[in-house]
């Protein structure tokens, strides 16, 4: 079999995978680059070409303007860096996405010692493709995140056998702590409902818009149907989490919902009080509160405020300055009682848009979720008690790479 063909089934195998299920135009745009890499090895590729090409803008796209194709270059790098610590962990063939390139790369996985691939011809004798050696410092960079990996999971099995030894708790494994996270939404007989964010605004799309003031916008024509990149991608992770789960999801705006749904229904909010402002008139959290700084010179933005910091936490919680790119940012994830107790809620929500994002693949990723579980002392066989979490959401060109669990707090009443 040459190179080209392991190449070819490789990227068959990642289109096909179910850390692709669903995304189309990830996969779409996989396919495009696998093509181009193996037909024009070494061609550097232009957002132009690309948006024009897989995602059919037309011949005036802007990369200056219209940050899409660095959203899914992103985007594609995270799943085929989630694929290859799951589905792919014995793949022969990795594919990978360079940050600053557009151009794919194919290594084979080293077994034992690194070794170099020069493919200047397949096994067969027919012309091959280059299969480029790792570098050095990627080597490293792969050696001490399996190091880190190793040590994280004999530091859970650690705690597993002595949580059995000494209380007869058994700690949920990864592979079953979506099922626990998301038991009371799977019991149910109602399909819950994901209720994301959309602010009303004022203004026209093609002139400006800008947050509707009801102090000077009375009377105002408003425009209520927006919503944030992140609370998109994050109602289609919760899809896809709920999916293999085998439960469905019903999707609502936030200004369409009323009291009444909250009432009769088990309720997903995707987005901050200050846009989803169905949130405003139900039970909220007590811990971790979304508020407008009054004063300083963040006056004006949104924070999390830590209503009883522990030692060592600080108070307020913002995302980076709006006058410099936004890399980090703060979300809350939380479960509470609903307004009828027979119901569950879950707020996840940050003060911007990316952090709303990071905060629900936090909760649909089974890594991260069975850490929470960890945390908060929940069995396979126990059930999820109200909490409040505050998560940092790290951020690179608008698109969340790393989502950290910082601060933790059971709740002991309704």
């Amino acid at each position: 079999m040459t190179e080209r063909t392991q190449i070819l089934e490789q990227v068959e195998r990642l289109v096909n995978s179910q850390t692709l299920h669903g995304s189309e135009s990830l996969r779409k745009l996989l396919h495009y680059r696998s093509k181009q890499a193996l037909d024009h090895p070494g061609t550097p590729i232009k957002e132009h070409q690309i948006a024009t090409e897989v995602f059919g803008r037309p011949s005036d796209f802007d990369p200056q303007v219209d940050s899409l194709i660095r959203v899914q270059a992103g985007r594609l790098r995270t799943k085929l860096a989630s694929y290859y610590e799951l589905e792919g962990v014995e793949d022969p063939i990795l594919v990978d996405l360079p940050k600053g390139s557009y151009v794919l790369s194919f290594h084979h996985r080293p077994k034992g010692e690194a070794k170099t691939h020069n493919a200047a011809s397949g096994s067969d004798g027919s012309p091959g493709i280059w299969l480029s050696p790792r570098k050095t410092g990627l080597l490293l960079t792969l050696s001490l995140l399996l190091t880190a990996s190793l040590a994280v999971t004999l530091a859970v099995v650690t705690v597993r056998k002595s949580s059995e030894s000494d209380t007869g708790r058994v700690v949920p494994s990864a592979s079953t702590a979506l099922e626990i996270f998301w038991k009371p939404f799977l019991t149910a007989t109602e399909e819950p409902w994901a209720v994301f964010s959309n602010g009303s605004f004022v203004g026209r799309p093609e002139t400006g818009l800008r947050y509707y003031d009801p102090a000077k916008d009375s009377g105002t024509p408003l425009w209520d149907h927006y919503t944030g990149v992140g609370e998109v991608l994050a109602v289609h992770s919760l899809d896809q989490a709920f999916g293999s789960l085998h439960r469905n999801i019903r999707v609502k705006r936030g200004s369409l919902f009323s009291l009444d749904d909250a009432k009769n229904n088990d309720l997903i909010f995707v987005g901050s009080p200050s846009e989803n402002l169905t949130l405003m008139d139900m039970p909220g959290t007590k811990e971790f509160i979304f508020q407008r700084l009054t004063s300083g010179p963040r006056r004006g933005d949104l924070a999390i405020v830590n209503v009883h910091p522990e030692p060592g936490e600080p108070a307020f919680n913002l995302a980076s300055p709006s006058t410099f790119p936004l890399t980090e940012d703060y979300a809350v994830v939380a479960l509470m009682p609903g307004l009828n107790p027979s119901r569950v809620v879950v707020i996840l929500a940050g003060t911007t848009t990316f952090g709303t994002q990071g905060a629900v693949e936090y909760v649909c990723h089974q890594s991260s979720v069975a850490e929470l579980l960890l945390r908060l002392a929940v069995s396979t066989t126990g059930d999820l008690q109200p909490f409040e979490a505050l998560v940092r959401v790290k951020v690179t060109r608008g698109v969340p790479v790393r989502t950290e669990l910082i601060s933790l707090r059971k709740r002991t009443s309704p």
